[in-house]
């Protein structure tokens, strides 16, 4: 059974968690799409809140919380998700990837960090699909982010859900403005996004170079002054090429005053 690949934002902390107004379209988006991904028999994230040196995949049978944001009310720190780990499957993908030339290792340890466990309890709130998690390697070079994808391609064909957390506009210092200028900027890079992604004119090849080469793009450093929350694109660009799976634009809305996309690809 092929399982979609997606890309998702998930907003700003735990905030989607608690209806949060400025978050109202992001709750909404992540509530609709349950039905377009049916029910996989498990779920592999990449997550912008976990670098390491190499990829490593997280294989705790319980995983616990990671409540890795400060400064949110107290509730925010009581929260659970209570989806199993699942190791034997964490074990196969350090083996694939070890399999495709990659250095990779498992983490026993590793809990469920805001990235994963956020958006999760609003695509499955019920919990009962096991987890595991996939790091991004802490140089976030893309082509090494891309190829860690191509290297997990397969997964999506055996009901395995994988998913990329990030946020395709992530300048922390501009979120909130209300300047119009800062709007006009993320739509330019935005634009190019989705140009990139999209274009049906472009081989893959060409895809893949542009992604590669995401800092020449238009207002790519005011975009991601850091790049942690767009590589997780690149993983799952990177599983869809090697799937043949093709993208859709899935969220294409306005979060916290800039323009933000979400992608689907199966």
């Amino acid at each position: 059974m092929s399982t979609p690949i997606i890309y998702i934002p998930h907003g700003s902390g735990p905030m989607p968690l608690f209806d949060e107004p400025n978050h109202h379209g992001l709750i909404q988006f992540l509530g609709n799409i349950r039905d377009d991904l049916g029910k996989p028999k498990a779920i592999l994230v990449i997550s912008a809140h976990w670098e390491e040196d190499i990829a490593t995949v997280s294989s705790c049978a319980n995983p616990e919380m990671l409540y890795d944001y400060y400064g949110f009310p107290e509730e925010s720190y009581q929260i659970e998700y209570s989806a199993p780990g699942e190791p034997k499957l964490a074990r196969e993908v350090v083996e694939i990837l070890r399999q495709n030339g990659i250095e990779a290792r498992e983490d026993e340890n590793r809990g469920f960090d805001h990235g994963t466990f956020v958006p999760l309890k609003l695509l499955f709130p019920n919990a009962d699909i096991p987890v595991i998690q996939l790091s991004l390697t802490n140089d976030l070079d893309p082509q090494r982010q891309i190829d860690l994808g191509k290297a997990i391609f397969e997964l999506s064909h055996q009901n395995v859900l994988i998913i990329g957390s990030g946020l395709s506009f992530h300048n922390l210092q501009v979120l909130m403005s209300k300047d119009p200028e800062v709007y006009k900027k993320s739509e330019k890079f935005d634009d190019w996004l989705n140009q990139v992604i999209l274009n049906t004119e472009l081989d893959e090849k060409q895809k893949e170079k542009a992604l590669v080469d995401w800092k020449n793009a238009e207002e790519a450093r005011f975009a991601h002054p850091r790049e942690e929350h767009l590589m997780p694109l690149h993983v799952c660009f990177g599983a869809a090429l090697r799937s043949g799976k093709k993208a859709t634009n899935i969220f294409n809305d306005t979060f916290l005053g800039t323009k933000v996309s979400g992608f689907m690809w199966q």
